[in-house]
């Protein structure tokens, strides 16, 4: 399987750093999110200038975050984040990346209402010749589960519309190793890890007290081999926010958190 390094595991680090590190560090992808492309942008810089950026770090993009919120956003701001979906979708194109990825955010409603923005999404990225990816958040008030999440997708009834699986939520939610062993391959559009420690989660609506995998609770084999019966083909990326982390030199943390998943995918 190929690893993505998520850009928000070295977020104290700057974007070219970071790709560097992540090469060195012998992961084969990135996954960017949006807001890697909205700080340079403040400091000055284009959206293609931000493009050629990534592009001369020498890795592909595999998954490209929108900005989050589009869900259950009305009136303006929801005009302003689909704005900003169809810029992500135009820096995916230029960039040679397929999927497009978006999560719950700050905001909340009902699982309709983000049903029906995932299929406006989905429409308009299926246009570029995109997939968008849904991520559940194991901390959000509405999309918190898995089930949840699969169900804000067959509402949406879209082909270009899927699902992101996160095992830090998996394993937060209630549905660790093997928890997601009912879900058709087909729906898996993207899968996110790390580790998590043993405890109660730490009461943010986005998590950073992920781990390294292998340094927590979850059940890696299980979630391994269960991904290679479903026949996943596509990058397993490695998001784990966290400020210890983020303390250590960026090629040391890449170079750790590389190694151990190829340890564990070994294992499993």
């Amino acid at each position: 399987m190929r690893l993505a390094l998520h850009t928000w595991s070295l977020d104290t680090t700057a974007l070219p750093e970071a790709i560097a590190a992540a090469r060195r560090g012998g992961f084969d992808a990135l996954e960017l999110r949006r807001i890697d492309f909205t700080r340079l942008l403040d400091q000055g810089m284009t959206e293609e200038q931000v493009v050629d950026l990534v592009r001369a770090g020498g890795l592909p993009v595999d998954v490209l975050g929108t900005e989050y919120g589009l869900l259950f956003a009305e009136g303006a701001e929801r005009q302003r984040l689909f704005d900003v979906l169809e810029q992500s979708c135009r820096n995916a194109r230029a960039l040679g990346c397929p999927m497009i990825m978006t999560a719950p955010g700050q905001n909340a409603g009902t699982p309709s209402q983000a049903a029906r923005s995932l299929r406006e999404a989905a429409q308009l990225v299926d246009g570029y010749g995109l997939r968008i990816a849904l991520e559940f958040n194991s901390q959000h008030d509405v999309i918190n589960h898995i089930e949840v999440a699969r169900s804000i997708i067959a509402e949406a009834a879209h082909p270009a519309a899927g699902l992101l699986v996160d095992a830090y939520h998996l394993q937060r939610s209630g549905s660790p190793g093997r928890g997601f062993a009912h879900v058709p391959p087909e729906e898996i559009f993207a899968f996110q890890y790390s580790d998590v420690p043993p405890g109660p989660p730490p009461g943010q609506r986005r998590p950073t007290d992920r781990l390294i995998p292998g340094e927590g609770i979850v059940q890696w084999p299980a979630v391994f081999g269960l991904l290679r019966e479903k026949g996943y083909s596509r990058c397993l990326s490695y998001e784990a926010p966290n400020p210890a982390l983020w303390a250590l030199p960026a090629d040391t943390l890449a170079a750790r958190a590389g190694a151990a998943t190829r340890r564990l995918l070994g294992a499993a």
